[in-house]
């Protein structure tokens, strides 16, 4: 009996060197796939859906890119996932710690060749990890005191974030948006109360900011078109009359006449509802289902604002934005919790008429609108503009700033490149490998611009032999320039997220050394 029937039928597995191999290979496809999106010259790309309806997305993000590939390779599934944590922990740096791990494996993959052991590359990996975060923890910037510095901070990280998006253009107005947005939020990493409603038309210089609350519905006929100090009463709850509620009930009746009473029962039942609702004392109701003609009557008749169909995440966002709860039994007005503003208002933006909350409870909420071309520019302004979102409000909680364009790589190579020189034994050529694939992230973001990345990264790596260097990449210029001068940051949390997450996935990748697919399960014949 030969020892390799331990496994069903057509399971398949490989062992040793071929299974390294086929990670490693998974790992450096991914990683090239989204290398050409890095860095402010990086190219988009344009993700087609085979399903119906072909949806088309263009876009620049990484955790987007990778989100929507369907991957067979178990190492390329691992870079996935690291993309995606880092999108929901930081918002931002989902390409770079692709890259950075592709990178890591890249190096990995030559030193296994020269017969060093993974175990060996791991604990070198380690121990240069936590070297680079050291050397960066002593050049953050932290301007938390200074409330001026720290906004032109909050303002450069932001640029610097929309500047490899879309929205480059006019990053100045975006980031301006951003960050006022996000200092409205007073430190809570919430994005929940800052909306963003997606209007086609205008260019995108158009978007603008606005205090408050929009809901994307139009106001109902006859009804007040303006409410100050408004009483919101948010619900979830059926406003249709003319049904029988009962599921499959069969009513007999011997005459029209009954039909009518019938009919006339239901609405004095619908009546004693709008009758409860408005004793609440409100003067707006905004419900998540419809209401029908005649519910709707009636509130018009109490000159109460009603609003039906609130989109489903929007109205649990109103109802956190006014500070009220979503009730869907009205017979003890006492326990529910209304909402509060001081204006109730329609405005048109573009062709489209909305309904504008301001005043509210929750005083950090706001609304940015975006106007854009077409959809698809607006999903990936929407995109740009939550990365820079979430960069801003960890921003915002964790104030340390570093300077960005390649700098940070570069100071955490010089510093794993000593220490390299420092380690004895076969560790030290993991520990130089992890320096070199450090330096990959500043080479890539030259090479994306059309630069002599050799060139550059040498004399970068002459200019930080200074003590004190500020010098990083100018793709604008196409030189080595001065990145304090240019105000070009980043957040000390976005890059030690990369560092750190990327670290991880290469090692988790390194230490395979045998990879088993199981077999598929048969379908029976059913017949």
């Amino acid at each position: 009996m030969a020892i390799g029937n331990i496994l069903k039928d057509e399971a398949s597995e490989e062992k040793g060197e071929r299974a390294r191999m086929a990670s490693f290979v998974g790992a450096m496809a991914i990683a090239d796939l989204v290398k050409t999106t890095l860095g402010p010259k990086g190219m988009d790309k344009i993700l087609q859906s085979t399903g119906r309806g072909r949806e088309v997305t263009v876009t620049n993000d990484g955790a987007t890119i990778l989100k929507s590939l369907h991957i067979d390779n178990p190492a390329a599934k691992v870079l996935v996932d690291i993309s995606k944590v880092q999108d929901d922990e930081v918002g931002d740096g989902t390409t770079s710690v692709v890259v950075l791990a592709g990178e890591l494996l890249r190096e990995a993959e030559k030193l296994v060749a020269a017969k060093i052991h993974p175990m060996t590359i791991i604990s070198g990996f380690r121990m240069a990890a936590e070297c680079a975060r050291n050397a960066l923890l002593q050049k953050v910037v932290d301007n938390k005191a200074d409330a001026e510095k720290f906004r032109s901070d909050l303002m450069n990280i932001a640029m610097t974030t929309l500047s490899s998006k879309i929205l480059s253009q006019d990053k100045e107005h975006f980031a301006k948006l951003a960050v006022d947005a996000v200092m409205r939020l007073k430190g809570s990493t919430n994005l929940e109360a800052i909306q963003i409603i997606k209007k086609p038309g205008g260019s995108l210089k158009d978007s603008f900011l606005d205090e408050g609350f929009i809901l994307d519905k139009k106001i109902g006929l006859g009804q007040p078109k303006r409410i100050e100090n408004a009483k919101i009463l948010v619900a979830n709850t059926a406003m249709d009359t003319d049904k029988v509620k009962i599921y499959g009930a069969r009513v007999r009746v011997d005459s029209m006449s009954r039909v009518a009473q019938i009919e006339a029962a239901e609405k004095e039942k619908m009546r004693e509802k709008v009758q409860k609702i408005i004793g609440h004392g409100i003067n707006c109701f905004v419900n998540r289902q419809l209401i029908y003609n005649f519910p709707e009557e009636l509130f018009a008749d109490a000159g109460i604002l009603a609003i039906e169909h609130a989109d489903f995440d929007g109205i649990e966002r109103l109802a956190l934005v006014t500070g009220g709860e979503i009730a869907s039994t009205f017979d003890n007005p006492e326990s529910v919790k209304l909402g509060h503003c001081d204006l109730i208002e329609e405005i048109m933006i573009g062709e489209d008429k909305l309904i504008h909350f301001s005043g509210v409870a929750m005083g950090q909420a706001c609304t940015i609108v975006l106007r854009g071309a077409s959809y698809h520019v607006l999903d990936e302004a929407e995109r740009s503009l939550h990365d820079a979102l979430c960069v801003l409000s960890q921003t915002v909680n964790d104030s340390r700033v570093l300077l960005g364009g390649g700098w940070p790589e570069m100071v955490m190579a010089k510093e794993v490149d000593e220490l390299a020189r420092k380690t004895p034994g076969k560790k030290s050529l993991a520990i130089e490998a992890f320096s070199r694939a450090l330096l990959a992230i500043p080479t890539i973001i030259a090479d994306n611009a059309g630069l002599d990345s050799a060139e550059l990264i040498s004399q970068l790596r002459a200019e930080h032999q200074k003590e004190g260097c500020t010098a990083g990449i100018d793709v604008i210029s196409g030189s080595v320039g001065d990145m304090a001068e240019r105000g070009i940051s980043e957040a000390f949390k976005v890059k030690q997220a990369v560092l750190l997450s990327s670290t991880e996935a290469a090692e988790m990748i390194l230490r395979v050394d045998e990879i088993i697919t199981c077999a598929p399960r048969r379908r029976e014949d059913r017949m």
